[in-house]
């Protein structure tokens, strides 16, 4: 043994090779916290005076390689100055420039995950090796940073500029085939050969067959482009970037300059380069809300896994009521591998929810997510039936019927009949009681709300509502499920529209508001997608449907009468009463095109402005910070609302179901998140500046509690 730590050993094996092996104690991944870092330098200095060593194999004793930097430690490394965050990872740095430097040759075996500083820890040995079932990549800029371990260093150098910015900037997963053919590993191979084939090619190494101390220099160099090539790559990149991210995320382009920057220098210089963009970022207002969005996400399967200890298992599962909605239950179940009944009362209910379903498989065969025999598979688990002759043994039940109160509890009062007393009933209601669906039920412990978003297949959230008589296993069961479908389960308990409808709402009322005073819906629209919406309050109006909206409206009024019952006509109500219902019958604020794909165009349209003189103001020049507020300040005291009455457990869930469920934008990390960066007691001086307009507006006395003692959602 040359060395042992907590997180390293060192081992020489066969020919003079020295195994240094990742194992982490009491972990059950490998992540560069400051125990493995503190290993890494005391093992590097090991090697470095052990005369018997020949070479070095990195590996690692885990299923995976290092899934990266421990991010529960940034908040206190993120606390310093941009300087103490610059130096730090310089510090850091010294320790990955030994790895390189050591006067033996060095391979990597990557037999798992290798992300961030585990890719990085990769990049600065002189060879890799990687196993078929591995996936490597940079994916910093998803919480608002970029690579600080050598990345934007070392990964231009071994794959070339373009690469890297594609790697670095994407932040993607990437699988053996795409990592060989961009030159970032040496060799791709069964993952029962890698360690010996990893062994034979540094002994090729060792015996001079294969060149590593060129390949080393290469790394250490200036990177090779000249001035001209230099600037059409970096340039060309900073342009397409800016488009894709539209200014709302600043660490790729901060990761674009620094590798220009660094392009003319050699490594240690260069890392000067990275250091200081690392630093930059880490103080961004994106990267804190990005990162507090990951801990809320740990915080979810948490919470999700604690429940199953308590779920029962769906082994098989129904939907009633087929159709778009029904189609998109059965398919997201049957293509996780849970078999489904999809019921329906007529035949051509079934046939739209079977169409629905083969058209989202198709689609992944097209794309090449898929076999075709698999396709098959999964179609075979949906079985559609116009009668409750086989639901015997079904563990689960989504009931996702028209939305409508008196509907819905015939079909949940005739199906209670039909299956046994340990079923799980559910119903895929948006904005009804499920207290009120309950009243009448026999079995009301096993009957609780799974509110899909739409469309199923995309939308991660899945709302699990827990009614007053919802039994603990009941919810498990449901969360469990929701999980084996690869959602994202947040469990919040009863009131109308539950969550993300209850807080939706408010934000819709705003824009009436704004419109009813004058405002243009196309400029409050562009406004609220700079803010970083993916579609203004008209536009998402349409594609939620108006009558959809006009409905659900109608049901938080009657649950929020003191606030959301709208004492004037609204422009969305005058597109109800002119039947444009949007997108889906090609008119409501926008009228819809078909494009070149096929797919829906929003053109504005003259007549809206007709339609809705009647019920609005003259003309008015809304500015974008008047535009924000009076749609922000109505959904921010909504979300407040939720967490005082224990709606929601924490903040944490209600920032992840805004995200997840609307759509918020990401990098502003949720409405909690949102009013910490005000601060509460600037937020509660803008409500108060708007409180004129109605209780929509006024804070809560816990929120002015909080504005009092400077405190915040995520202290």
């Amino acid at each position: 043994m040359i060395y042992e730590g907590k997180a390293i050993t060192v081992t020489l094996i066969d020919g003079g090779i020295a195994e240094l092996k990742f194992d982490l104690q009491g972990e059950s991944v490998n992540k560069f916290n400051r125990v493995t870092l503190e290993d890494l330098d005391a093992a590097v200095k090991a090697i470095q005076g052990n005369s018997d060593v020949k070479g070095v194999l990195v590996t690692s004793g885990k299923d995976v390689f290092i899934v990266g930097a421990d991010i529960t430690e940034f908040g206190t490394t993120f606390k310093g100055s941009e300087e103490e965050i610059a130096s730090w990872t310089l510090e850091a740095n010294q320790i990955f420039n030994a790895v390189e430097d050591l006067e033996v040759p060095t391979l990597t075996a990557i037999n798992g995950i290798a992300l961030g500083g585990g890719f990085e820890m990769c990049l600065s040995t002189d060879l890799r090796v990687m196993s078929d079932k591995a996936k490597v990549g940079l994916p910093e800029v998803k919480l608002g940073l970029m690579p600080g371990f050598g990345g934007t260093v070392r990964l231009p150098r071994v794959i070339g500029a373009d690469n890297a910015i594609e790697w670095i900037c994407m932040g993607a997963e990437n699988r053996p085939d795409k990592a060989l053919k961009d030159g970032a590993v040496d060799a791709v191979v069964a993952a029962d050969k890698l360690h010996e084939q990893a062994v034979a090619m540094l002994k090729s190494a060792i015996a001079g067959e294969i060149n590593w101390q060129a390949r080393r220099e290469e790394k250490k160099a200036k990177l090779k482009l000249n001035a001209m090539e230099g600037m059409m790559v970096f340039e060309t990149a900073k342009g397409f970037v800016a488009g894709q991210t539209k200014g709302q995320y600043p660490a790729p382009i901060v990761a674009i300059k620094t590798m220009q920057k660094a392009a003319n220098s050699p490594r240690d210089k260069a890392l000067e380069a990275e250091a200081k963009g690392f630093a930059q970022l880490a103080k961004t207002s994106e990267s804190n809300a990005l990162i507090g969005l990951f801990m809320n996400d740990q915080l979810l399967k948490k919470k999700a896994k604690d429940y199953d200890k308590k779920a029962k298992p769906t082994n098989k599962a129904a939907v009633l009521g087929a159709g778009i909605m029904g189609g998109g239950i059965a398919y997201q179940s049957a293509l996780k591998g849970t078999p489904i009944m999809m019921k329906d009362i007529n035949e051509a209910g079934i046939e739209l929810g079977l169409n629905e379903a083969n058209k989202l498989l198709a689609k992944r065969v097209e794309k090449k997510k898929m076999k075709p025999a698999a396709m098959g598979e999964a179609l075979n688990r949906i079985r559609p039936t116009l009668s409750y002759g086989d639901f015997g043994d079904v563990d689960t039940v989504v009931e996702a019927v028209v939305e409508n109160p008196k509907v819905k509890k015939m079909v949940l009062a005739d199906l209670e009949d039909q299956v046994t007393e340990d079923t799980i009933i559910t119903s895929n209601t948006s904005t009804i009681s499920i207290d009120l669906l309950a009243a009448d039920l026999k079995r009301p412990e096993n009957f609780l709300g799974m509110h899909f978003f739409n469309p199923v297949h995309m939308m991660p959230l899945v709302e699990v509502i827990r009614g007053s008589k919802t039994s603990e296993e009941a919810v498990a069961t449901v969360v469990a499920y929701a999980k084996k479908m690869g959602k994202t389960p947040i469990v919040v308990n009863d009131c109308p529209g539950f969550l993300v409808n209850r807080v939706l709402f408010p934000y819709f009322a705003g824009f009436a508001g704004l419109v009813r005073d004058g405002g243009d819906f196309t400029k409050i629209d562009k406004v609220m997608e700079k803010f970083g919406f993916p579609m203004g309050p008209a536009y998402l109006l349409d594609v939620v449907g108006i009558d959809t909206g006009v409905h659900a409206n109608e049901v938080m009024a009657e649950g929020f009468p003191d606030r959301m019952k709208g004492d004037f006509k609204s422009a969305m109500e005058v597109m109800f009463e002119n039947e444009r219902y949007g997108q889906k019958n090609g008119k409501g604020f926008y009228v819809y095109e078909t494009d070149k794909r096929g797919k829906p165009k929003k053109v504005v349209d003259e007549t809206t402005y007709e339609l809705i003189k009647p019920v609005v103001a003259d003309a008015k020049e809304f500015d974008a910070e008047e535009i924000i507020a009076r749609c922000m300040i109505p959904m921010c005291i909504e979300v407040a609302r939720c967490i005082e009455e224990g709606i929601v457990d924490t903040a944490a869930e209600a920032d992840m179901g805004l995200i997840f469920g609307i759509g918020f934008p990401p990098f502003r990390g949720g409405a909690c998140r949102y009013m910490d960066s005000v601060g509460m007691a600037d937020f509660v001086a803008l409500c108060d500046k708007y409180a004129h307009l109605g209780n929509l507006y006024k804070a809560t006395d816990r929120m002015r509690e909080m504005a009092a003692n400077g405190e915040s959602y995520f202290g």
